[in-house]
């Protein structure tokens, strides 16, 4: 197992958690729902569905808006919602992998492909960047689970292939197939996690050390982001902290 870094995903990033809760209620809604149709409506049986209603969970989405959506699955109601995955490189060559759930495939690809030319990024074909990720499982805990010690012996036990932690909280990444066996290891140490998730891991991180060039990215960050279909965005960069600071 690997120390830890101070590498964050964009997920975690400074300012995710103030996107708007009703449009990330939606979101995380269309998970839960397309998970349960996916498999059995029981998140004890459903390894998706289970993570979906953990991470709805995380943000205090009300215990009626999850099972309404696990409903929507289970009586064939709902739009009918496919995967897609957009690849692309972002300013300063950054590289983007977009997660879209979509029921009208032509409104997304120009949605996505409208946010990058906008935001000086270039909307590339499939498996144009993400042969520069690996395909993991994420756990996520907030600073509050213990300190960086305390998580890294517990996720050592439970099988994880890494951690990383920061004042932020910790990262814990394991294979895509022991990723609920891990969770579920965990979550009787450390209780239960904010998140339980595939994820897009960086094999080479890209530094932004301009700050116009970060404002600019974080930018197009937030157009996909504030798109309904888009549900993820996952991105190779790296700003030191004095960026950072500067940007607010």
């Amino acid at each position: 197992m690997a120390g830890h870094s101070k590498f964050k995903n964009i997920m975690h990033r400074k300012g995710a958690q103030d996107k708007k809760r009703s449009a990330l209620f939606s979101k995380l809604a269309r998970e839960i729902t397309v998970a349960a149709k996916m498999g059995l409506p029981d998140p004890d049986a459903n390894a998706r569905l289970r993570a979906a209603v953990n991470a709805a969970k995380a943000q205090s989405m009300p215990k009626d808006n999850i099972q309404r959506a696990i409903d929507k699955a289970s009586g064939g109601e709902g739009e009918n919602y496919e995967e897609i995955r957009y690849e692309g490189y972002g300013p300063g060559g950054v590289s983007l992998i977009v997660e879209a759930l979509t029921d009208n495939r032509n409104r997304t690809a120009t949605n996505v492909r409208t946010a990058f030319s906008k935001n000086g990024g270039n909307l590339g074909t499939s498996g144009s960047v993400s042969h520069g990720f690996d395909r993991l499982g994420l756990i996520s805990y907030g600073a509050g689970a213990g300190d960086a010690d305390t998580v890294f012996e517990a996720a050592l036990d439970a099988g994880a292939d890494d951690v990383e932690s920061s004042e932020d909280g910790h990262e814990i990444w394991t294979s895509v197939d022991s990723l609920h066996e891990v969770a579920k290891a965990l979550e009787a140490k450390l209780g239960e996690a904010e998140g339980v998730k595939l994820a897009w891991k960086p094999t080479l991180k890209s530094e932004i050390a301009d700050e116009a060039t970060a404002q600019t990215l974080f930018k197009l960050i937030d157009t996909l982001d504030d798109d309904d279909d888009v549900q993820t965005v996952w991105g190779n960069y790296e700003i030191p902290d004095a960026v950072m600071e500067k940007l607010g």
